[in-house]
Formats: C-alpha cells, structure tokens, sequence
C-alpha cells in the first residue's frame, strides 16, 4: 500500500481539535484531529503547541486502514 506524505502545518493556527475516534487514549496518549478542515489534522494531544501532520481524506483513511491492518512497523 503506498500512502501519500501529509504535509506538516502550525497546529496552533487550527481550531476546532478533539479526541481521535482512533485514538486509544492509554495513559494520555492521545491523537487529536481538527473538524471543518479541507484536510485532516492531527496532532498528539500532549503537545497542542507542536506541529501537526495534514492528510488528504483518503490518506487519513489510507494510514488508519494500514495501522489496523499491522501493515506500519513501530
């Protein structure tokens, strides 16, 4: 499978951030995501000042799909 490069943005500039449907929220580690975007940002939630990555909607899809599939190597 290949997956587009998300390109990285100034996650503080975003609004709109919440909780990850994908996200298993162990011990604090969570992925935020920004609603009403063209694109689909996500962030970690311990550092909302840091950057965030910006996917295509089908490569959001693409990356979540490949993470449930085993397919991503840690």
């Amino acid at each position: 499978m290949h997956i587009t490069e998300p390109t990285t943005t100034d996650g503080m500039a975003l609004t709109g951030w919440r909780k990850s449907s994908y996200s298993g929220g162990a011990n604090g580690d969570c992925l935020e995501v920004a609603d009403g975007q063209a694109t689909v940002p996500v962030r970690d939630s311990k550092t909302p000042a840091g950057p965030a990555l910006a996917f295509s909607p089908l490569g959001w899809t693409q990356f979540v799909s490949a993470v449930k599939d085993g397919e991503l190597s840690a």
